[in-house]
């Protein structure tokens, strides 16, 4: 069977689309949503994003990271989709629903609020998810949120000197994370900015993750770091992340369409 897919991108975190609104498509396999994203041998992304009709919403919304398993929610996949439709957007996801629009710059995201109490993140025992009291290393004494899928955030003086490539897959598989997690190292630059690195469970260092921008933005705005509105500066560019008065977190950044082709699925089996 022959897919077409559109690949595009946040900020450089990457994604092949496959749209089924229209049409039914066929149910992927872990293993071949991995071979899928091999850069050499396949298309190569950060996250596979299949789309079908929802009852709910205008649209369904199904991640599936590089390693084939499948996630709650991806703010950069979800500016994405946006620019894909064209139109302002209700989206469903296993997170929540999402409303989206596109816009001059990409488009602007409500991530809806987020979760704080350990069994939301979720924690194997209870704990204050304000600043753990915890540490790998270098790192210590993060917070913890949820917007839509487990962030585990860390406030250290110089984001570029942490191995996030060595200190994130420990961190990522300790047992205190059933669902595995998502460690972020923020860098407080103002009260308006943040510099942020990100080590996605099943995916690894991506150039930029929404999602951790969200929960690392609104983690330093619970601890009075910094105020409602801040950009969040990633590897990959910057996002813009608004609180409103009902705690409710807005998300607005670039998102473009790379290229458009079609793989033969029997070659990924």
């Amino acid at each position: 069977m022959r897919l077409s897919f559109v690949k595009m991108h946040g900020l450089g975190n990457d994604f092949a689309i496959l749209d089924g609104r229209d049409a039914e498509l066929p149910r992927l396999s872990p293993a071949q949503i991995a071979a899928l994203a091999d850069r050499h041998r396949g298309i190569g992304f950060d996250q596979l994003i299949v789309l079908s009709p929802s009852r709910t919403a205008d649209m369904a919304m199904r991640i599936h990271n590089a390693d084939g398993s499948e996630v709650e929610a991806c703010g950069n996949a979800t500016r994405a989709v946006a620019v894909l439709h064209g139109t302002a957007a209700s989206i469903e996801t296993e997170g929540g629903l999402l409303q989206a629009r596109p816009d001059a710059a990409g488009a602007e995201v409500a991530m809806g609020r987020a979760q704080f109490d350990w069994q939301d993140i979720p924690l194997a025992y209870a704990m204050d998810t304000r600043e753990m009291p915890l540490g790998w290393e270098m790192l210590e004494r993060p917070s913890a949120a949820s917007v839509g899928n487990p962030h585990l955030i860390f406030f250290v003086n110089d984001v570029d000197a942490v191995p996030l490539d060595t200190l994130g897959p420990e961190i990522e598989h300790d047992p205190l994370f059933p669902e595995r997690i998502n460690v972020n190292v923020a860098q407080i630059l103002s009260r308006n900015a943040i510099k942020l690195r990100v080590w996605e469970r099943g995916a690894g260092l991506t150039l930029a993750c929404g999602t951790g921008a969200c929960a690392t933005a609104t983690a330093a705005y619970r601890q009075g770091l910094v105020d409602g509105e801040v950009t969040v500066r990633l590897p990959g560019g910057t996002l813009t992340i608004r609180h409103d008065a009902e705690g409710g977190i807005h998300m607005a950044g670039p998102a473009q369409e790379s290229y458009r082709g079609t793989f033969e699925l029997d070659h990924f089996s």
